[in-house]
């Protein structure tokens, strides 16, 4: 293949084409990772830097854990280090800013034109570097976006021999199907890991003629009432807004109770946001609801501090 500084190269190949050891020092090259290089000019990303940490291992080797999570788009927070896997411990090589793992090349797939572990390996991978909130985020994202079920997550996590799965496989077993947004799975395990019942996802309203009128992120039906995160678009855009209060009327109309939260009622002061929800749900007389409120939702949400 041709020489393209635009595209990751070993300071070796780099010299080889007539790139100086003064040029790769100079404004315009970025280094990556030692002896790892790319033209300045080029925009950096998530998949670039993945080609720079592959570029320093074998050809056996793929991207994997957040390195793979970051190549496909998967709603993960921000790991510093890039991780790799190989299939034999002969083969890794390490290098600062570089995880590499050894793994099971069977799961490898081509994304994006590099090597990377499966959906459902990536999964499993992640569980030893996600909280459980975040790993089930990244689960509803593979359900809603790859069509991955929660079924195969669950199975796949039983017969992997991969030393965090049974986080994994505790994970799998709350990832549901049709969820919108990782804002709307944190606020279901918020309430799912404090006790209250499992709402629904995504209940379709329909008209007696079939037509979709309404939907709606978390709700109770039995007891009409919906539970549904509200981001800055309903707020900033006059037609969301506008939309939002029709719908909110009809609600009224048909004795539904709407329980919106912001991004505040879950980073900030999630126990006001269960503790309104407990309270609705006891006043519609929800069963199986219980009267105090577990504490498992602490490790992961803020509010350590708060009496429950």
């Amino acid at each position: 293949m041709a020489f393209d500084p635009q595209q990751p190269f070993l300071r070796a190949v780099g010299l080889e084409n007539g790139v100086t050891p003064k040029a790769l020092r100079g404004p315009g090259y970025r280094r990556l990772f030692r002896n790892v290089f790319v033209a300045s000019a080029s925009v950096p990303t998530p998949l670039q830097r993945v080609r720079g940490a592959l570029a320093l291992q074998v050809p056996e080797a793929w991207a994997s854990h957040a390195s793979a999570a970051r190549v496909k788009g998967a709603p993960i927070p921000t790991i510093a280090d890039e991780h790799v896997s190989v299939p034999h411990q002969k083969l890794r090589r390490h290098h600062r800013g570089l995880r590499c793992h050894v793994g099971d090349p069977a799961g490898v797939v081509f994304e994006n034109g590099v090597r990377v572990s499966g959906d459902v390996q990536m999964f499993v991978e992640l569980s030893g570097q996600l909280t459980l909130v975040d790993l089930v985020v990244v689960g509803d994202w593979l359900a809603r976006r790859r069509g991955v079920t929660p079924e195969q997550l669950v199975r796949a996590c039983r017969r992997s021999r991969h030393k965090d799965r049974r986080k994994a496989l505790a994970a799998a077993r709350y990832v549901r199907s049709g969820v919108d947004s990782p804002m709307e799975t944190r606020l279901r395990m918020l309430l799912v890991l404090a006790g209250l019942p499992e709402p629904e996802v995504n209940l379709k309203i329909r008209a007696q003629d079939g037509e979709v009128i309404r939907m709606y992120d978390l709700c109770y039906p039995a007891v009409r009432v919906a539970v549904e995160y509200n981001g800055k678009l309903h707020v900033e855009v006059i037609a969301t807004w506008e939309a939002d209060l029709e719908r909110r009327a009809d609600m009224d109309d048909e004795e539904w109770r709407l329980v919106v939260v912001t991004s505040s009622g879950i980073y900030q002061d999630p126990v006001r946001t269960l503790r309104r929800v407990h309270r609705v749900l006891l006043a519609r007389g929800m069963p199986d609801v219980p009267l105090r409120l577990l504490d498992d939702w602490r490790p992961h949400f803020p509010g350590f501090a708060d009496a429950a």
